[in-house]
């Protein structure tokens, strides 16, 4: 009835230790005696981990200056993007600090920020409020500038944060924001462009223009209109 029934036991176990062998068994006892009944034991944390977890967390420093050197250093986030850093030069009190989202394509440690038709753009629209590049500062969200031209989704809340400190130990006379990131990173989520708006924050107030990128108006000459009224509202409280 049904399949044969007769099977050869000894050419099972045989079968079974050529399996268990190619497998990398060789033996069927182990060194040490083993109490078969304990309790097993917990999983032992690897040195390197447990010695991570213990460790205090880099924090950015409190003060200008050092907090200049930690953004440009090996702890900080844009470390590991395999990216040139373009380091910042921020004097206390200046008198207008640009906010941009990160580097231009031909941003570099000896160039500085926003080079290029970018930076002949800025120079104009400086000249055109009464600045030069002598008497304002600019900061980048992102500090280097990755190979997609964009901040990667997932370190914009930490770049966020540590912009939002650098404003506050910056203490710049008036604040003006270039482009989404910039806004976003400085105002919030709910920040939007167009109109002055009093920035406090970490004890200081600052009077803010959020507004177009240069970058933008190049691709997009019809919107200068626009920028320009923004940055009227710049002059306007200079004046003031």
């Amino acid at each position: 009835m049904g399949a044969d029934q007769h099977i050869d036991w000894h050419e099972a176990a045989a079968s079974t230790l050529e399996w268990w062998r190619d497998a990398g068994v060789d033996v069927l006892v182990e060194d040490d005696p083993r109490d078969w009944f304990a309790a097993p034991r917990p999983a032992a944390t690897p040195a390197a981990v447990a010695a991570t977890a213990l460790a205090a967390p880099d924090l950015p420093p409190d003060t200008l200056d050092a907090f200049l050197a930690w953004r440009g250093g090996d702890n900080a986030p844009e470390a590991a993007w395999n990216a040139a850093v373009v380091p910042l030069a921020i004097a206390p009190g200046v008198p207008l600090l640009i906010v941009t989202d990160l580097p231009e394509e031909s941003d570099t440690s000896e160039s500085g920020w926003m080079t290029g038709p970018v930076g002949t753009l800025l120079d104009r629209m400086l000249i055109a409020i009464g600045q030069s590049r002598a008497s304002v500062a600019i900061v980048g969200v992102a500090l280097a500038r990755p190979l997609s031209g964009r901040i990667p989704l997932n370190a914009l809340d930490t770049l966020d944060d540590l912009t939002r400190r650098l404003v506050t130990l910056a203490q710049p006379q008036q604040l003006l924001l270039f482009g989404r990131e910039a806004c976003h990173a400085v105002l919030g989520p709910d920040g939007r462009r167009g109109g002055l708006r009093d920035l406090n924050h970490g004890g200081i107030s600052c009077p803010t223009v959020a507004t177009l990128h240069p970058r933008f108006l190049l691709d997009r000459p019809q919107y200068k209109g626009e920028v320009w009224r923004d940055l009227q509202l710049l002059i306007r409280e200079t004046d003031t």
